[in-house]
């Protein structure tokens, strides 16, 4: 058994730690192979990549992007050149539909009566990607509602008052472009998909169709019986199993870095992995 994490995210997105912090704790707890894989956005790699270099830890570049999809569904991308001219493009114009989001969804506030600013969202992040959890943490500290909780169910869920919509990538689109840049495309924690098994073979199925290369089946996100039905549903797929934590650190309650697997899981060749 060795121990990896092929789903970490950073100060570039919404983690807490940098990526050289992460480098170093992947590098205290022993961990085999591990990637960064920020929200839409690759602007933490040449960091994390070269710490690990210096640290003596296998990695491999990494990406989670958001699709388009009625429920969550993240895609992951593993090594890929994460300088191809059209990721970065289109990276650039998700990240400006995500400030469009932002700056629209604090004017709904204003309007419904809350005097909250873009900036202050901005200070409550920290350096973060701005979101909507840093909205609602803004209104609890001024005293608009209880909770974060609340905020999201009376102002700022998908279907509340303050919510914006904001253009995504098809989940096709994901995988062509990781595809494009040379790199492989998995399903992100199928759990936050969809609930059903079946649901998740039939939606595995169309993704490979397009493109998918894995599923993450082992995930502190899943229970030991999701793990095996996930495993299964890989194995008849046809699709490789990959394991990551989704590790935040403190900005979000997160399990240790690091997740034991067998160390024949993958074809780490395919990315860029001696072991």
């Amino acid at each position: 058994m060795i121990l990896i994490d092929l789903h970490l995210h950073s100060t570039f997105s919404d983690g807490s730690l940098t990526p050289e912090q992460l480098a170093a704790q992947g590098k205290n707890r022993g961990i085999s192979v591990m990637s960064l894989t920020d929200h839409d956005t690759t602007a933490g790699l040449p960091s994390f990549m070269a710490a690990c270099s210096r640290l003596n830890v296998r990695a491999v570049a990494g990406v989670e992007l958001s699709a388009d999809y009625p429920s969550t569904m993240h895609i992951l991308g593993y090594r890929f050149d994460y300088t191809h001219p059209r990721l970065a493009e289109t990276l650039e114009s998700v990240r400006k539909a995500r400030d469009w989001r932002n700056e629209e969804m604090c004017r709904n506030l204003r309007k419904l009566g809350f005097d909250i600013t873009l900036e202050e969202v901005e200070a409550e992040a920290a350096g973060d990607v701005v979101a909507r959890p840093h909205m609602a943490k803004v209104m609890v500290r001024k005293g608009y509602v209880q909770d974060v909780g609340a905020a999201f169910s009376r102002y700022l869920g998908n279907s509340g008052p303050a919510y914006a919509h904001r253009e995504r990538l098809s989940p096709e689109d994901c995988i062509s472009l990781i595809r494009e840049a040379g790199g492989v495309a998995v399903l992100a924690h199928p759990v936050q998909t969809a609930e059903s098994y079946a649901e998740i073979r039939l939606i595995a199925g169309k993704l490979k169709e397009w493109g998918l290369w894995g599923l993450e089946c082992i995930s502190a996100k899943h229970t030991a019986e999701q793990i095996f039905q996930y495993l299964s549903i890989a194995s008849g797929l046809g699709l490789f199993p990959t394991a990551g934590s989704d590790y935040h650190g403190s900005a979000v309650l997160s399990s240790a870095i690091g997740i034991p697997v067998p160390e024949d899981l993958l074809p780490w060749a395919r990315l860029g992995v001696t072991l």
